[in-house]
């Protein structure tokens, strides 16, 4: 896949990847579930994020995926998903994208009528990595895409469900770009995020997964 281009899978309709996901993961924790939190998080925001997504983050958030992909959850004070959204969406709102290079501006890459982030059919921001990696929803489609930036100016395009994208990273496909696997042999490595100053991070493993 060249840089800018939208990766398009050989997806088996038959595949459930939320459920596949999930089986990679291991049981969901829910610790925090709420669906008041997601409501009042969509009233905030003004969309409503996707369900697989939203399943996802209730069952493991806050969490860090595979030693990288951080998940933030709308019903916690720290790692909070909607103070998370809002702080991003300013940051990447500042951008003076007329300044852009055509390589490394989304309107031209993936033939966007403007760049808006935060809006209803803008790019909302669902999950980063601690390598620069931000992913984001493209809202306002009727079938779903995702946009990433590697941290150094370069986008991709995922023509596929939050559940699929995450289930390719986590075996190991190039999904935030061209050369960008982060696959680690093995079961996947959950990490239990800190909520207080005091407590330390908790690893657990997924599953084996005969990789």
């Amino acid at each position: 896949m060249i840089p800018g281009s939208v990766a398009r899978t050989n997806e088996d309709p038959m595949t459930d990847y939320l459920a596949a996901a999930i089986a990679m993961l291991g049981p969901a924790q829910n610790r925090y579930a709420d669906p008041g939190a997601w409501d009042r998080l969509h009233e905030q925001i003004g969309v409503c994020l996707p369900s697989d997504y939203r399943v996802l983050v209730d069952a493991y958030g806050p969490v860090q995926l595979n030693g990288h992909l951080y998940l933030h959850h709308p019903a916690t004070e720290r790692w909070n998903l909607g103070a998370q959204i809002q702080s991003t969406v300013l940051a990447w709102s500042q951008v003076p994208w007329g300044d852009a290079s055509p390589d490394e501006d989304p309107r031209v890459l993936f033939g966007l009528n403007e760049l808006a982030f935060g809006t209803e059919t803008g790019l909302w921001p669902i999950t980063s990595t601690d390598r620069g990696e931000t992913v984001f929803l493209l809202s306002g489609l009727d079938a779903p895409s995702l946009l990433i930036e590697d941290g150094e100016g370069g986008w991709s395009r995922y023509a596929m469900s939050f559940a699929e994208w995450l289930y390719r990273y986590l075996i190991g496909e190039d999904m935030t770009g061209p050369n960008s696997s982060a696959f680690y042999p093995g079961p996947v490595k959950l990490q239990r995020l800190p909520m207080s100053a005091g407590e330390r991070p908790e690893s657990w493993y997924g599953p084996d997964r005969g990789m």
